[in-house]
């Protein structure tokens, strides 16, 4: 069953995308339909700049055991270094 509840957000980074490197300025989460991955549902992930159309763009679709385990991973890294480290206001 799709949710159609999407979660957005502001990002501040960069990607890589078939065009090369962009600024990300946002993104979304979503369970759905996958459009590549060989399952009924997944969890999506879109890094975006709207600014620079459809090319900005990088795509993620993930079960729910590995987007359990990526935030795991990150929590780990963020707390393995020094607070602030990876901050904007660095």
């Amino acid at each position: 069953m799709c949710t159609y509840q999407t979660v957005k957000m502001e990002l501040d980074g960069a990607a890589k995308g078939a065009s090369g490197w962009f600024t990300l300025t946002g993104g979304a989460v979503y369970v759905d339909h996958p459009y590549h991955a060989c399952h009924e549902h997944t969890v999506n992930i879109d890094f975006t700049n709207a600014g620079e159309g459809p090319a900005a763009r990088v795509a993620v679709e993930l079960t729910e055991e590995s987007a359990l385990a990526l935030i795991e991973a990150i929590q780990a890294a963020l707390a393995a270094a020094p607070r602030g480290l990876a901050s904007a206001a660095d």
